[in-house]
């Protein structure tokens, strides 16, 4: 009989729950936030701590490596800007102790206040420059519309997103339907070139939102004559198609790299899958829903080639499952409580050693080191730990 699948390494920098996980696109650190605000960059190499502070005063809801920049998210109702700390010196990450005291702080840049009432994390857009994005936050005051500001300046340039006001703003009668209620889950993008050739809706502004009601709705921007770049009270978004597959509150959305599919997960058993390329009234509709034995899902991720998604329960499991037809591909053990988030490593290309550029020849790692954490998946939990799996690659021989 054999045994079952181990955690290939355990981290254990954080004193409260892990609630948010992001890898570097270089696969060389993995940012991790805890419910304390604190976050810590780990180098996938030494699994050492080389940046650990407390970005917030509240609850981590998302963490991500924008180039140069770090972008981190809370419940305290703030988003930071911080410039990157260069990687320690190889002396510093291997070898040496394994306590690293007085770790460098990252320098805020600037600030965003942000309304984090409905506990949504942020989706951030790049720009044709390094520098600039665009980032999708809820609407600082109606919890179920979405808002789009510019980086750096902090320019809104959309506002009230997915309003559907029937009302007048300041109506005794009130200012909006909230039959969607709050909104959990967003996820800004351009839209893709059909694979039939070129569009022109090819790099149209979109967004996907999923609600508190258990809904999913894909809006694009359409503009109008006298504002064709920006929008205020909703104008000059349409939907594009709403689908209702759970029962309960989305807890988690991911979209896929290339932005073609969502998936969903809730309280409920159900996992919600979604055609971001569906135009309006497609048959079949948009979304498809699949039934599993276990409720109670926390968080979702989807491997870089859309093949493998990974579903964290209240349970503590990890489940993993073919993004095509919900196969059951195998469940991970060892979190006792609650999963609360995921993420798969980067698809990097694999380079030699000789071709690589480290000063010391020693940090360098083989064909097959590299290999082998393109397949890690990180996964944080209410036990305070993060847990790294080297999976295999489920391809089809």
């Amino acid at each position: 009989m054999n045994s079952p699948a181990a955690p290939t390494h355990l981290i254990r920098s954080h004193s409260t729950d892990v609630t948010a996980l992001f890898f570097s696109d270089d696969n060389e650190r993995l940012y991790s936030g805890d419910a304390s605000g604190r976050v810590v960059v780990t180098s996938t190499r030494s699994l050492r701590a080389i940046v650990s502070w407390l970005a917030h005063t509240d609850s981590i809801l998302g963490v991500q490596e924008w180039g140069s920049r770090i972008v981190t998210h809370s419940r305290d109702h703030k988003l930071h800007v911080w410039t990157r700390v260069e990687d320690l010196p190889a002396s510093a990450r291997v070898g040496g102790s394994a306590a690293l005291p007085d770790l460098p702080t990252p320098t805020l840049c600037y600030s965003l206040d942000v309304n984090a009432l409905n506990y949504c994390r942020f989706s951030l857009l790049p720009g044709s420059s390094p520098d600039e994005a665009l980032i999708a936050l809820p609407n600082l005051v109606e919890s179920s519309e979405a808002d789009v500001w510019a980086l750096p300046s902090k320019k809104r340039i959309h506002a009230s997103v997915g309003t559907r006001r029937t009302q007048p703003l300041f109506s005794v009668g009130g200012r909006e339907d909230l039959r969607s209620g709050l909104i959990m889950a967003l996820h800004l993008f351009r839209a893709a070139p059909p694979p039939e050739g070129p569009s022109t809706r090819s790099g149209e502004l979109r967004m996907v939102c999923a609600y508190e009601d258990g809904s999913v709705a894909l809006r694009r921007f359409i503009g109008s004559a006298e504002h064709p770049e920006t929008s205020i009270e909703g104008r000059g978004w349409e939907v594009v198609w709403e689908c209702k597959l759970h029962v309960e509150a989305i807890m988690s959305m991911r979209v896929s790299r290339d932005n073609r599919f969502a998936l969903t997960v809730s309280a409920d058993h159900l996992v919600g899958r979604y055609d971001l390329t569906a135009e309006a009234g497609a048959d079949p509709l948009p979304g498809v829903v699949y039934r599993t034995s276990h409720p109670g899902n926390g968080c979702i991720a989807i491997r870089d080639d859309a093949r493998v998604c990974a579903i964290g329960g209240w349970d503590g499991k990890i489940r993993l499952y073919s993004t095509k037809n919900l196969k059951s591909l195998g469940t991970l053990r060892y979190h006792k409580s609650g999963c609360q988030a995921a993420e798969f490593a980067r698809s990097v290309n694999v380079t030699t050693p000789g071709e690589a550029n480290d000063e010391d020849e020693d940090d360098e790692m083989t064909v097959e080191e590299q290999e082998a954490r393109g397949r890690w998946l990180a996964a944080g939990a209410k036990d305070h730990r993060v847990s790294l799996w080297t999976l295999i690659s489920f391809e089809k021989s």
